[in-house]
C-alpha cells in the first residue's frame, strides 16, 4: 500500500505505456533521483498510463525500512502519485528464483568463481567484440578438473548466463539505436542473492512494465536485460535512458555535493518542496523561471520529444 499522504489512482491500468521508478532504499533520494522520478511518472501519466513504484531492496546490507519511507514521504511531498500495489523486490524471490532454474534448464547458466580483481585483469588484457570491462568467461571454459577444484575450495560461485556473445539492439526513445555484445552477465550472487539484471526483468516481466524510463547511467545494461528477457519469452518494453543530473564537478549527483536532498534543501536554501518542483520543471524546459508549478500542470505541458538530451549541473 502507499505511505500515508501520497495519493494513489487504485489498480495499475493495463496501457502499454504503463511505467515504474524503482528506487534502492539504501539512502535518501537526491534530486537527481527525483528529477528522473518526475520524468518516469510524466512519461506514464501524460500516455493516460499507469505508474508504479518498486523497492529494489535485494542489498539487507544496504537496505532500510526508514530510507523507504523517506523516499515514499519524498515523492508524496512532491504530488507524485502511484497505483497500487507498492511492490518490495526482496518479496518476489520466490519468482526471481523460478526464472533462474528455467535458464539453468536451457543450459544457459554455469558457476562462476572469479573475483573482482581477477575480472579486471581478465579483461585489460582482452580484445574482441565485447565492451570493456565486460566478463570473458573464464569460468565457462574451465575444464571438469579445474571446476572440480575450484568447488573443493569452498569458495561459494555466483551463477552467470552464458549469452553466447549475443548482440543485442533497441530504440531508446531518446537516444536512437544501441547496440551491443552482451558479455556472461551474473544472475545469481554467491551471498544468495538474486542479481539485479534478473531479478529487474522478472519483476518489469511480471508487473507488465510497458516503458522503462531511468537515467542514461544504466543505458549500457539495457542490451543484457533485453536478453534475459528474450530467454524468458517475456515483451520487451520500450526505453528512454534520461540526462542525469551532475553535481559541479561533471559527476553524477551525489551526497558529497552537499545539499542534494529535499531535507538538505529546505535547511540549506529554504527550498520547500514546491521549490525543488519548480527547479526540476525548469531545468527540463517546463516551467519559466520564478513560475510555481503542479505535477498535473507539468502533466499538460509534457512532451517526451522536448526532454533536454544534455545533463544538468546541481550546486547543493
Amino acid at each position: 500500500m502507499n505511505s500515508p499522504g501520497a495519493p494513489s489512482r487504485g489498480a495499475v491500468g493495463t496501457s502499454s505505456r504503463d511505467g515504474r521508478f524503482a528506487p534502492s532504499p539504501s539512502g535518501p533520494l537526491h534530486l537527481g533521483n527525483l528529477r528522473t522520478a518526475l520524468l518516469a511518472w510524466l512519461f506514464a501519466r501524460s500516455a493516460g498510463a499507469g505508474f508504479l513504484v518498486r523497492i529494489e531492496d535485494l542489498d539487507p546490507g544496504r537496505s532500510r525500512p526508514e530510507h523507504e519511507a523517506g523516499q515514499l514521504a519524498d515523492l508524496a511531498a512532491l504530488g507524485l502519485d502511484w497505483d497500487a500495489p507498492l511492490v518490495r523486490q526482496s518479496e518476489r524471490r520466490q519468482l526471481h528464483r523460478a526464472a533462474l532454474e528455467r535458464l539453468r534448464a536451457d543450459g544457459r547458466v554455469y558457476p562462476c568463481w572469479c573475483t573482482r580483481a581477477e575480472i579486471r585483469e581478465a579483461a585489460s588484457a582482452a580484445h574482441g567484440p565485447l565492451p570493456e570491462g565486460a566478463y570473458r568467461g573464464t569460468c565457462r571454459r574451465l575444464t571438469a578438473a579445474e571446476r572440480a577444484d575450484r568447488e573443493r575450495s569452498g569458495r561459494p560461485p555466483a551463477l552467470r548466463l552464458d549469452a553466447g556473445a549475443a548482440e543485442v539492439g533497441f530504440e531508446d526513445r531518446l537516444h536512437g539505436r544501441v547496440e551491443q555484445v552482451v558479455d556472461d552477465l551474473v544472475l545469481w550472487r554467491n551471498d544468495d542473492t538474486p542479481a539485479y539484471n534478473l531479478a529487474v526483468v522478472v519483476d518489469d516481466g511480471d508487473q507488465r512494465i510497458g516503458e522503462i524510463v531511468r537515467g542514461d547511467d544504466l543505458l549500457e545494461t539495457t542490451p543484457r536485460q533485453l536478453l534475459v528477457q528474450r530467454l524468458l519469452d517475456l515483451p520487451a518494453p520500450s526505453y528512454a535512458h534520461v540526462p542525469l543530473v551532475l553535481g559541479p564537478d561533471g559527476s553524477r549527483l551525489a551526497k558529497r555535493h552537499g545539499a542534494v536532498t529535499l531535507a538538505d534543501v529546505q535547511a540549506v536554501r529554504g527550498w520547500e518542496p514546491a521549490d525543488a518542483l519548480a527547479w526540476m520543471a525548469r531545468s527540463l524546459g517546463l516551467a519559466e523561471d520564478g513560475e510555481r508549478v503542479t505535477p498535473a500542470l507539468l502533466e499538460e505541458r509534457f512532451r517526451p520529444a522536448r526532454i533536454p538530451r544534455e545533463p544538468t549541473t546541481f550546486s547543493g
